[in-house]
């Protein structure tokens, strides 16, 4: 297992149902965080590392406010009205809302014991490599985190020491928790998408979740492989 730290200066990770006014969630999802790992390390097919373990945290400084701060833009939103019509052209384009998050600390805890594939290299293996040997990983475009326009500002091996005066808000497996999220998103239609329910608990920076309680990556459908914790 690993843990990252990521910092976004502008962010937003919209909720499932949310059509005209597009609302955030105060944190990325888990199938937002495997989305970034992809990218970071190059991968373009999604189904690869399916079954990895990814657990998103916000970080909480000192006495700066928590959860991150929201702010509302007037944006111009692609959407399908008409078929007839281009993309983002007549109707199928209109001004709608969208609440950003400004400063946006995150830690994401990264396993791959439970991926389900037999692969030379497990996610949790490139993601290493990738920051550890830049020039080997062939990748493409910017690195983001949501949106493409929302681009990373850094993102490297967490270091506990730096945050030992800070609290690490974990989005961790709970059977009757608050806060439902996506692990797998359909993006044709919704049907396919799956979403796992948890809470946010304070731990501490040093502190490893156990895999139980970290969201596996699987689509609808797939066999959830079992791990010895």
């Amino acid at each position: 297992m690993i843990a990252l730290y990521v910092s976004v200066p502008i962010a937003s990770f919209r909720k499932g149902f949310a059509r005209e006014y597009w609302e955030t969630e105060i944190l990325p999802p888990p199938s937002t965080c495997y989305g970034f790992l992809l990218s970071l390390v190059g991968e373009t097919i999604r189904t690869v590392h399916q079954g990895a373990r990814v657990a998103p945290a916000l970080i909480q400084r000192g006495n700066r406010k928590f959860p991150p701060e929201k702010s509302a833009v007037l944006r111009t939103l692609w959407r399908i009205k008409t078929r007839q019509s281009a993309m983002g052209a007549g109707s199928n384009a209109r001004p709608d809302f969208q609440e950003l998050l400004t400063g946006t600390e995150i830690v994401i805890w990264l396993d791959s014991t439970s991926e389900s594939r037999d692969l030379p290299m497990t996610l949790e293996s490139r993601v290493v490599q990738a920051l550890q040997a830049p020039e080997s990983i062939n990748r493409f475009g910017g690195l983001s985190l949501g949106e493409s326009t929302h681009l990373v500002d850094e993102v490297s091996i967490l270091n506990p020491d730096l945050f030992d005066s800070s609290t690490i808000h974990a989005y961790l497996l709970n059977d009757q928790g608050r806060l439902s999220l996506p692990v797998w998103v359909d993006h044709v239609g919704a049907a396919g998408t799956r979403f796992v329910s948890g809470n946010l608990t304070p731990v501490s920076p040093d502190h490893t979740p156990a895999l139980d309680k970290m969201p596996m990556i699987q689509p609808l459908g797939a066999i959830e492989l079992t791990t010895n914790v």
